[in-house]
């Protein structure tokens, strides 16, 4: 199957969130020093620090995607995965006006850089840090994965 990865129509894509929850991929980012966050720009959880992540796309499959997320927001080329899980977030914003909501279903990822790898953010984040435990500012899905993913362990 080929991978679709085109911008879909506005209006379809907030009938699709308004519909039906959305397959989505986030990456824990390991270093010796701790876990990468990354601050959103974007709706939901915009101004929060939260995990780097993207939109499943159709066709696909789930590590590719994990590759292709590294190196889409965070200019990482070269990483090691590791599949830790499947979580689910309910979210009262949205990033498409006309959509008051959101349901994500997150597989969740373990990366870790090659050695001297350094992160070119994309447009989507404004700035990151690396952590030994979830911050008192950081979304509360950075707190459940730091306990139901033994992440910073």
């Amino acid at each position: 199957m080929d991978r679709h990865d085109e911008r879909i129509p506005t209006e379809t894509f907030a009938t699709c969130l308004d519909n039906m929850p959305q397959p989505c991929v986030d990456l824990v980012v390991e270093y010796e020093e701790g876990i990468l966050l990354t601050r959103r720009q974007n709706e939901p959880a915009k101004g929060e620090w939260f995990w780097p992540g993207s939109r499943l796309y159709k066709g696909e499959r789930l590590d590719d995607a994990a590759v292709r997320i590294a190196e889409e927001e965070l200019g990482l080329t070269s990483v090691a995965t590791e599949r830790l899980g499947v979580s689910e977030h309910f979210w009262d914003a949205s990033s498409v006006d006309g959509v008051a909501s959101r349901h994500t279903i997150p597989v969740v990822y373990r990366v870790v850089p090659e050695d001297g790898a350094e992160i070119a953010l994309d447009d989507q984040h404004d700035a990151y840090r690396v952590v030994t435990e979830p911050p008192a500012d950081a979304n509360q899905y950075v707190t459940e994965y730091f306990e139901r993913f033994d992440v910073g362990q």
